[in-house]
């Protein structure tokens, strides 16, 4: 997100040195895809086989499809993959009006026409930050659907902590001169440090796009102030029609000891509930390695065991 003296800036445009298996990673071909909901052309990306069983990679506030290039492809081999961008971010269309059940929907208009209900089993979510709470909305409405969610630090507060949504003030985009200027003013929301320059640049150049007299942001800066909440989070958690997992960075400002309790609490032991080593609210940027070996473990374990338990004694399994 834009702010003033971001860390990018010390590479006056440069692309910061990255390791080679990130390289790779974001160098592994992937299908563009696009299909329309509600009016609005909503963009995809799809990694793997069709007909494999389907992973969907599900992006946070003002965020986009391509802050999971360098996780996708480590999971190609076995999945037919997608990664959406939300109507309002990155390169799909603004609306007029937005709300959780229409990002819900989107959701699993990309699923099918990634083709990830085409699989004997179904598909599983994986989803960060606010794309966990339309999540939670998906696995409440079309949970019987899907496979599961693994929900990645998206906090789900106690009743005494009161959860504060995005800030619903706007102005227009401020245009930069270059592009340089431009990354130089990208920072993460909410503010963290992260030491991994080359994902963060990587991310900030996809949230760019030319405009007159320079380069802008690409999500619409109105999103926020034409936005209407869903339901709680909490009876979401607990109407998931599907099995559930969690993952948090450890050292996530949002998701601390006592949220993570109190979700535990809302979904039982026995629901995954992991916490990445030296991670903070952005989870694939500050450990990316240790977020993919964490998500293989998880579905790995899903792909050779049933659900055996049921969230307030309804259908969602762990």
């Amino acid at each position: 997100m834009p702010s003033e003296g971001g860390p990018l800036a010390e590479y006056g445009g440069a692309l910061p040195p990255a390791p080679a298996w990130f390289r790779e990673a974001v160098a592994a071909p992937y299908e563009m895809g696009k299909v329309t909901v509600k009016g609005a052309e909503v963009t995809f990306q799809r990694w793997g086989k069709r007909g494999a069983p389907g992973l969907l990679f599900v992006h946070g506030n003002g965020a986009h499809a391509h802050w999971w290039d360098f996780v996708a492809p480590y999971f190609a081999g076995h999945y037919n993959v997608a990664a959406l961008t939300f109507s309002g971010m990155g390169d799909s269309a603004w609306r007029d009006a937005y709300d959780m059940d229409t990002f819900s929907d989107e959701q699993v208009a990309v699923a099918e026409a990634a083709g990830l209900f085409d699989a004997p089993r179904k598909p599983v979510i994986i989803a960060h930050s606010f794309g966990g709470f339309v999540t939670l909305v998906t696995g409440a409405r079309h949970g019987s659907r899907f496979e599961g969610m693994v929900i990645v630090d998206s906090p789900v507060n106690p009743p005494e902590r009161p959860r504060d949504g995005p800030s619903r003030a706007s102005r227009p985009h401020k245009v930069y001169p270059d592009l340089a200027a431009a990354l130089a003013r990208f920072r993460l929301a909410p503010p963290q440090l992260c030491e991994n320059h080359y994902a963060m640049d990587y991310i900030a150049r996809w949230s760019l796009k030319r405009a007159e007299g320079g380069w802008t942001w690409k999500f619409d800066p109105m999103i926020w102030t034409r936005f209407e909440p869903g339901l709680d989070p909490a009876e979401m958690l607990k109407a998931a029609q599907c099995r559930i997992a969690i993952i948090r960075g450890e050292e996530s400002a949002l998701m601390p000891d006592d949220v993570g309790d109190y979700m535990r609490g809302l979904l039982g032991h026995q629901v995954p509930f992991v916490s990445v080593p030296h991670a903070r609210h952005h989870v694939m940027l500050d450990q990316p390695v240790a977020f993919i070996s964490t998500l293989r473990m998880l579905l790995a374990e899903w792909d050779h065991s049933d659900p055996h338990r049921s969230v307030d004694g309804q259908g969602a399994g762990v």
